[in-house]
Order: structure tokens, then sequence, then C-alpha cells
């Protein structure tokens, strides 16, 4: 059986499968991926392309003929431990000198032949546009040459091809609906790694989500750097003006998305991520009209501050963002919000902090991806302002952060028990082979007893306790 490895910063590798094929029969290929869903989903767009010239995959590197990492830049410390991670391969290249080391994604975007002429066991750089490229450049890779393709494209969303999905439960499946971001947020360096935003092609979403329905899947997550900004008219990048009869006939993503619930009732549907400046009334009244969409909404904060959200170049104030997270709940009250939260941003201070602070107290978030500012190379920030927080004060106002979050995470749990969620099953849970791990409609990871329940099932489960991450329960028959 052939399996290929894919993680991400916060859970280890794990095994998954991918059929071979022709021409390149008998080779293997080691695939590990970084960072964002963004980069599980282009993974799966890889080990497509690759499928299709015959590649087997394996979980053990050392015996792999091509290599791939599939990187992410969005900090430095992603990036560093992608480095450490190409010594290891490096390692075994210079056991199997025709070893192909190939790195991927925005990492390659951003570094482009530095890559090359850093890491003389480098073969291949490949940015996240140019994937079609790879046949092509593996061949120029095998015949000894190092190749690179990191041109962005305004058209590219990789809509024709069917991704290998690499998920291991087969229960829940990424589809991306846009590619790109034209936000500018000044910490940022997607708009630099992946180019302008471009929005798919409808009915290749809806395709995709009905295929997904015929093999199983149970759950989809709507992905892209900005989901509220999907829209499509006859072409996929956004213009700068649009003419009446384009605005008519063009699709949003509020749209989009009951296309979607209507065209495949049976699937769970989610989304991410979504942008507080764009996420508008109809996205919320198209979640709350149709069960199969999900009580659940990722809206990024970054600050409490609207001073450091100026800075930030976010485009709302902290009213605009409280007036949104109200809005939700007056129309949707049972909804799961979740957060992205950076502390220690150029020239915060202790004000801004304690704004934040309030700001998770008032907002009342599930849970939150909390990080301390981390610069990075050639953003407006790094340009514009000077990383004057110290690492100290980051550290201590990152553990403050956390702290308030696992606060109001535990009182919202708690307001839980007694309730009876339907819960859709993943997976065993980490703790225990006895007990069975899914997400409520809201987002809300769940342990209860196993039973006779199994990945891909819905149960209806009684949450008896919690803690500050996960409601603990046991199912209702």
């Amino acid at each position: 059986m052939n399996t290929t490895l894919y993680h991400d910063e916060s859970r280890q590798g794990e095994a998954l499968l991918l059929e071979g094929n022709q021409n390149h029969k008998g080779k293997k290929l080691f695939l590990e991926s970084y960072g964002c869903a963004m980069n599980f989903s282009d993974s799966e767009i890889v080990a497509s392309i690759l499928k299709d010239e015959g590649f087997s995959t394996t979980s053990n590197f050392e015996e792999a003929d091509v290599i791939f990492v599939n990187t992410c830049a969005i900090r430095d410390n992603a990036e560093q431990r992608v480095k450490k991670r190409l010594y290891d391969y490096n390692k075994a290249k210079k056991k199997n000198p025709d070893i192909i080391i190939g790195v991927l994604g925005c990492m390659a975007e951003r570094l482009k032949s530095k890559l090359l002429e850093d890491d003389k066991l480098i073969d291949l750089v490949v940015g996240p546009d140019a994937y079609r490229d790879l046949p092509k450049l593996l061949k120029v890779a095998e015949e000894g040459q190092r190749s690179i393709n990191v041109l962005l494209s305004k058209e590219e969303t990789y809509a024709d091809i069917s991704p290998v999905r690499l998920g291991k439960n087969g229960v829940s499946a990424f589809v991306s609906i846009t590619r790109g971001c034209d936000n500018m947020c000044s910490f940022c360096v997607v708009p630099f790694t992946r180019g302008r935003e471009r929005s798919r092609e409808p009915q290749s979403i809806i395709r995709e989500t009905i295929d997904l329905v015929n093999n199983g899947y149970k759950e989809v997550t709507l992905l892209g750097q900005n989901v509220d900004s999907y829209l499509w008219s006859g072409g996929g990048l956004k213009k700068e003006r649009y003419t009446e009869e384009e605005i008519k006939e063009a699709v949003t993503f509020s749209q989009l998305l009951e296309m979607v619930a209507i065209a495949a009732p049976s699937i769970r549907i989610r989304f991410s991520t979504s942008h507080p400046k764009d996420l508008n009334d109809s996205v919320i009244e198209i979640i709350k009209k149709y069960d199969n969409i999900c009580n659940y909404i990722h809206l990024p904060v970054q600050s409490g501050s609207s001073k450091v959200l100026e800075m930030m170049n976010r485009g709302y104030t902290r009213e605009w963002y409280l007036e949104r997270i109200n809005k939700i709940r007056e129309i949707i009250p049972d909804c799961g919000i979740s957060t992205d939260i950076i502390t220690g941003f150029c020239g915060e201070t202790e004000e801004d902090h304690q704004e934040t602070l309030s700001l998770i107290k008032e907002s009342k978030f599930n849970f939150a991806y909390m990080y301390s500012y981390s610069e990075r190379p050639k953003t407006l920030a790094e340009r514009k302002y000077k990383d004057d927080v110290l690492p100290e004060i980051k550290g201590r106002r990152l553990s403050e952060i956390i702290t308030q979050q696992s606060s109001v995470s535990l009182k919202s749990n708690k307001e839980d028990i007694g309730k009876t969620f339907k819960v859709l099953v993943e997976g065993v849970s980490k703790k225990s082979a006895e007990h069975l791990s899914g997400r409520t409609d809201q987002n809300k990871v769940v342990v209860f007893p196993r039973k006779l329940y199994k990945e891909g099932d819905f149960v209806d489960v009684v949450i008896e306790g919690c803690t500050s991450a996960t409601l603990l329960g046991v199912s209702k028959d």
C-alpha cells in the first residue's frame, strides 16, 4: 500500500493513500506539506498531477526518488522548520545522488532562485501557480539540471483538475473557490506569494462538491484567502470596475454558498476564511437559511485596537468588527465564531494590548489562533514600521491573550453542558482508543465513547462536561 506524508505545524505527519500510474512506474514520491488549509488543498492538486505521471508514494523519504515540500511563508518559524527538514532530506540525497528535492508553494515563491543558490542540494523550485509545469520541470531535474518556475498567474485556478483526496478519514475535504489575495495587509506576504485574487468558475465548484458526495464525503470546506470577496463574472480576476450588466450577472459568495447548499443538500458545508470588512448580511442570512451550512464563521480580527488595525491596513475599526459580531449573533444566535489574533505588532502599546484583551471578552469567541508578530521581508510593515516590541513583551502579551481566550472558551463550553449536538465523527480520540472525536455544527470538538460508531457517522451527543478546548459527552441512544 502506497502512502504520503502530510502535516501542518499543529500535528504530526499522517500516512495517506495515493495510487500510482504508468510513466514513472516504480518511482516513489514523498510529499510533505506545511501551513494553512490552502497549502493542504494545493498538495492534493500536486498529487493529482503527479499521479497522472505515474508516481506511487511513500511515507519514508529515505526511499523516495522525488521529495517535495509544500511550504508556508506566513511566519518565520514555519520557514525555519522547512529549512531544517531540507537538511534531513539532503542526508538521504548524499546516500542516493539521484534523489530530486523540490520546494513548492509560498516559500518557493518568496525566495525564488535564492533557494537554489543557498542550498546546492535543492533541484526544483515551483511556485503555487506553476504546478501544471511539474512534469516538465521534473524531466529537466532528472537530466541533471536545476529548474524553477515561480511565475504568478492572473487566471490559474486549477478548476479542471480533480484533486487526489489526501485527507486521512475520507469524511471531510477542501474545495478551493479563490486563489490569491488583494487585501495587502501590512504584515502579510500572501499577496506576494500567491498573487492577485481570482475566483473559480462556480459550476466547477459545484461539480467537485457533488463528486465528493458521490464518493461518500460528509463535509466540505470552501477555501479562499478571503471567501467573502468571491466574485465570478465570466472571468476569474476581479476588475477595478464592472459594467451594470456584469454586476447583474455576477455570482457573489452568498450566491455561490446557496448554489452549493442546494446542489449538495446531504453534505455539511463550511467555509474559510472570512474578512470582517467584506462579510455582509447576505452571507449570514444564507447560513441561517440552509441547514447543511454550518453555523460557524472564522472571522480574524488580528487586533482589538483601531490604531493597530489601521497600521495593519485591515480596512475596518474595532467598532466595525464588533458590529459584525453583533449582527452574526442577532441573525444566528447559536453561531460559533473563531478568530486570529496577532500580538506585539509594530508600535503596539500596553493600551492597545488591553483593547485586544477586552475585545476577546466582548466577542466571546469559541476559540482563537493566537500568535506573536513575526516580521516578514518585503511586506509594507517591514518597509514602513519598526518591529519595536521586545520579544519578552510579545511573549508576556501572548500568554495573557491565551489565558483570556481560554477563560472565554471554558465559559462558552460550560454553557453547552446538558445540550445535545449532532456530531460528525472524524476519528478516534487522541487520548483514548475507546473514544471518538468529532465536531459540532459550531465547530466545537466533542469526545464521546466509541461504542459501534465509526468515522463519517452523525451522532447525537449529550454534553456532560468540558475543558476549555473540548466538549465531553455520551451518545443519546
